[in-house]
């Protein structure tokens, strides 16, 4: 008897060791609490294809400002930097000639005026010594040779009064130049903007189209991208593109027009774009560099998924995804980003609820209480 109880204690506590071992750790993790954690679905969206590019911005007004008649230049009103608007004087050149040529322009229409007065009262006197001739016909103190002189200097009193009209026409003519002359002795901005280089200084004499200022107008401002020919076929006038500036402020531009030159080195055409809104209005430079996505293609529906839920384990890149209260691991293939989500090749469909949040710490088949991130 004391041999067989010496027997079996063995097997006893080998048996209760296997249920220790065995079957307590399954019932603590069959009651043990779901994970929380965030989940996002994973869906089907239209991409836009896009090409990233260099743009510019470029000034639709800039140029050198020249002037329209030779004279000194008297005085600069404005300097390098200096922002003008429409209309405000940047040279001013020496007038004093100028108004010596009207005031005697002026002396010279007055005496036309006059010279055609008397003309037209000489003329007035010819028709009528013209008129009695022509009464004496049956007369017999009519002669011909008197009516011949009588009709010859009423033509020539006639070409006098012609002539002094086309005088006046002239002299009038002559003044008018010479008062848009001394009004292009102001050289005016002929576009609001910024002065960016002054060619001449005073007491400079200047010649007819001499440059004056360089002038660009920075509150009209285009932007100008090189596309290569092939990928321009692709644009369309009035199409949205998006744009962003080197410090990170984001606008929306349309394109206005695609230049059909092709450059014949880098077989590239320009498209010019027009900003839609955004803070690029004040502080832009002419230009200065901004950064588009044009796009490129037709929209195309595609599969993505957050990218936080995507994890990297052993070399592959997997997503835990939420099923009947499970975390299943999935491996997935992913292609392009597509703002904070990838696009899914392969592994997920439309649907699926993958962890987003807290699933750095899941294992395989792990309950989850799942909170919807978005």
């Amino acid at each position: 008897m004391i041999e067989k109880s010496v027997i079996k204690w063995p097997m006893i506590s080998n048996i209760f060791l296997f249920l220790f071992v065995f079957l307590v750790p399954s019932a603590v993790i069959s009651q043990q609490r779901a994970s929380a954690v965030d989940i996002d679905k994973v869906i089907s969206e239209p991409l836009l294809q896009t090409m990233p590019v260099i743009g510019r911005f470029v000034a639709k007004e800039s140029g050198i400002v020249a002037t329209r008649i030779a004279e000194r230049v008297l005085k600069m009103q404005v300097q390098v930097g200096d922002r003008v608007e429409k209309g405000d004087v940047l040279v001013e050149l020496a007038s004093d000639r100028l108004d010596g040529q009207i005031q005697i322009l002026k002396a010279d229409l007055i005496r036309m005026e006059s010279q055609l007065a008397k003309e037209i009262a000489n003329n007035r006197k010819m028709k009528q010594t013209h008129k009695r001739i022509l009464a004496l016909r049956t007369s017999s103190a009519f002669r011909k040779d008197r009516e011949e002189d009588s009709e010859r200097d009423l033509e020539i009193s006639k070409e006098m009064v012609t002539r002094a009209k086309a005088d006046i026409l002239q002299s009038k003519a002559k003044l008018k130049m010479g008062k848009i002359a001394l009004q292009d002795a102001n050289i005016k901005a002929p576009y609001p903007g910024v002065v960016l280089k002054q060619h001449t200084l005073p007491g400079n004499y200047v010649r007819v189209g001499d440059p004056i200022i360089t002038l660009l107008n920075d509150t009209d401002l285009e932007i100008e991208v090189d596309v290569p020919s092939i990928r321009a076929l692709d644009l369309k006038p009035d199409t949205n593109v998006k744009a962003n500036l080197q410090n990170g402020l984001s606008f929306n531009a349309i394109i206005r027009a695609i230049i059909p030159q092709e450059n014949s080195q880098t077989r590239a055409v320009a498209v010019r774009l027009t900003a839609k809104d955004g803070p690029f209005k004040q502080g832009i430079a002419g230009n200065q560099s901004v950064k588009l996505k044009l796009p490129i293609g037709d929209n195309a529906n595609v599969v993505t998924v957050h990218k936080d839920a995507v994890l990297i384990k052993n070399g592959k890149k997997i997503v835990f995804v939420f099923k009947k209260g499970i975390a299943n691991m999935q491996t997935t293939k992913l292609g392009r980003a597509v703002g904070n989500r990838f696009e899914v090749l392969a592994g997920l469909q439309p649907g699926d609820l993958v962890v987003v949040r807290g699933n750095e710490r899941l294992r395989p088949g792990e309950p989850i209480k799942p909170n919807i991130a978005r």
